[in-house]
């Protein structure tokens, strides 16, 4: 079972997208930059939708394999579906800050007639990338608070002052 944190999440796939409606390719890991996105995806450099995640359960929910909504991290114990721009998550090394809901465009029923209409509210989060690092199949996933300051949560999601207190 998952709790809203994502105490125990995982990364249980990657993937990017060579180009536009090329198909996704699988990896083992990705580097997240800081403000562009994932290396080797076609959405590198954009500046709201630079990485799209996707809970497994919705996948499984509608029938749908990982990878299928074009997703770049299907995550494992995290609810996404109730992460609301502004959200910090740290996703391997990397920091995370949740844009927007993913709107599902018609590309969807090309996948499957009416999963467009099927997915609305349930196609996952966008997100910007805050701190880059690597991000791993296996990592774990979970929510963070927003940073205050320069208070920004490290690969463990605590600030220097909590890991210096260790």
């Amino acid at each position: 079972m998952s709790s809203l944190n994502g105490d125990g999440a995982r990364v249980l796939h990657l993937f990017v997208k060579p180009g536009h409606r090329m198909a996704m390719r699988p990896v083992t890991g990705v580097t997240a930059v800081q403000g562009k996105g994932l290396e080797g995806d076609a959405a590198f450099g954009r500046a709201r939708r630079q990485v799209l995640l996707v809970d497994l359960r919705i996948l499984t929910d509608l029938g749908l394999h990982p990878g299928d909504v074009r997703e770049n991290v299907t995550l494992d114990g995290l609810p996404v579906d109730r992460m609301v721009p502004g959200s910090h998550l740290v996703v391997g090394e990397a920091l995370l800050e949740i844009t927007d809901e993913c709107t599902p465009c018609e590309r969807m029923d090309e996948i499957q007639p009416g999963l467009q209409a099927q997915l609305r509210g349930r196609r996952g989060v966008l997100a910007r990338v805050v701190r880059g690092g690597s991000i791993r199949l296996g990592d774990s996933a979970r929510i963070t608070t927003a940073p205050q300051g320069n208070q920004e949560p490290g690969p463990r999601g605590e600030t220097a002052q909590q890991g210096a207190a260790r």
